[in-house]
């Protein structure tokens, strides 16, 4: 039987592939080879899902990492990098999640604290409150080129920007 956990886990790899409309009970019983009382039995409905989404996202793209950053020891930013730059669907589900943000107040609000903590992060852990924005823009905007760029042109431009780059 699946759990709480495998039912979000199916909705941010759907989220990533297909966007926030395409993300509902049906697909996500389907894609689990599940029936839809099995969600029920875990989510109070759609906006209870949604809102565990959210949460789950969070969880996992930001509070999981500055945990596994700050327990490497050694430099956070590196460690912090590595997270980021892992082989994944994550660029996608970045994408969806900040165009359902552009829709729905809730996404938006968890987009923005998103930011807010991992903006003050990286701004912690490089000591430079410019160069954590520039970090994070050059992520963030990675998302917005079509096609996107490769992980290795992606790190290659944090490198730049870090100065490590000759």
């Amino acid at each position: 039987m699946a759990g709480k956990r495998d039912w979000l886990d199916a909705g941010l790899a759907l989220l990533a592939e297909q966007g926030a409309p395409a993300v509902t009970i049906e697909r996500l019983a389907d894609g689990l080879g599940l029936s839809k009382g099995s969600f029920y039995h875990h989510f109070k409905g759609m906006t209870g899902f949604r809102t565990a989404l959210l949460e789950h996202f969070e969880a996992e793209r930001t509070t999981r990492f500055v945990e596994q950053a700050e327990a490497a020891g050694g430099d956070r930013l590196d460690a912090l990098l590595k997270l980021v730059l892992a082989p994944g669907r994550w660029l996608e589900l970045e994408i969806a999640v900040r165009a359902w943000a552009l829709q729905d107040a809730e996404a938006r609000a968890v987009q923005e604290r998103v930011d807010r903590t991992r903006l003050a992060y990286l701004t912690e852990i490089s000591g430079d409150a410019d160069l954590a924005l520039a970090l994070f823009l050059v992520v963030v905007g990675a998302g917005q080129v079509l096609p996107p760029p490769s992980g290795r042109q992606l790190k290659n431009a944090l490198e730049l920007v870090l100065g490590r780059r000759k």
